[in-house]
C-alpha cells in the first residue's frame, strides 16, 4: 500500500459527506415505503445505491479514504438494507423469512464485535464475498419493489429481484462464515 492509498484520520472528506448523505436519506426511505409511495422509494433506492458506489470511487481516486469513511460507509449499508427489509416485509411484499435470515447474519457480526475489541481489534476488513453480497441485495430490493408493478415489468422485475435476493443471501452468509472463521484465527494467535 502506497502512501496515496493510506488511511487517514481525516473526517471532512467528500467521499465521508457523500456516505453521511446516504445515511440521511434512510429514514426518507422509511417513510417512503411506509407510504406506499413506491416511485420515490426507488429513487431514494437508485440514488443510495449510486452513492454507495461514488463514495468508494472516490475515496481511491482522490485518495481520501479515511478510518471513518470505512465505518460510515458499511453502516449506512446495513440500516438501507435493514429499513428496506422491514418496509417490505411489513408491506408484505417480502416474505418474513428473508428479514429474519438477513438479520440473524448481521446480529452474528455485532456478536463478533465484543470479542474482537477485547483483543484490541476494530471491526474486520470487508471481504470480496461481503461486498458482492450487500451489492447483491441492494440491487434484489427495489427489483422486490418494481415486482408489485402488473404485467411484463413486474414479471421480469420479480425474477431478477429474486435471483439477486438468492444470490445476496447466499454471499452475506458466506462472508458471514469467512468472518467468523477470521475472528476465530485473530483470537486464538492472541491466546499468549
Amino acid at each position: 500500500m502506497g502512501d496515496d492509498d493510506a488511511v487517514s484520520t481525516r473526517v471532512l472528506t467528500v467521499p465521508n459527506l457523500i456516505s453521511i448523505a446516504r445515511l440521511a436519506l434512510v429514514p426518507v426511505f422509511g417513510v417512503l415505503i411506509a407510504q406506499e409511495r413506491d416511485a420515490a422509494a426507488l429513487v431514494v433506492l437508485a440514488v443510495s445505491g449510486a452513492s454507495d458506489w461514488l463514495d468508494g470511487y472516490l475515496a481511491r481516486r482522490l485518495h481520501q479514504t479515511s478510518r471513518l469513511g470505512q465505518m460510515l460507509d458499511p453502516a449506512a449499508d446495513r440500516l438501507f438494507i435493514l429499513v428496506t427489509l422491514v418496509g417490505l416485509a411489513w408491506r408484505d411484499i417480502i416474505p418474513l423469512w428473508l428479514l429474519v435470515v438477513v438479520v440473524a447474519r448481521d446480529v452474528l457480526m455485532l456478536c463478533l464485535l465484543p470479542a474482537l475489541a477485547r483483543h484490541g481489534h476494530g471491526p474486520l476488513a470487508v471481504t470480496f464475498a461481503g461486498k458482492a453480497g450487500t451489492f447483491a441485495l441492494l440491487y434484489a430490493f427495489p427489483l422486490l419493489l418494481l415486482a408489485t408493478a402488473p404485467g411484463p415489468v413486474g414479471d421480469v422485475a420479480a425474477a431478477l429481484g429474486w435471483a439477486f435476493a438468492w444470490w445476496g443471501v447466499g454471499l452475506y452468509w458466506v462472508a458471514g462464515v469467512q468472518y467468523v472463521r477470521q475472528t476465530r484465527q485473530i483470537l486464538t494467535q492472541d491466546v499468549p
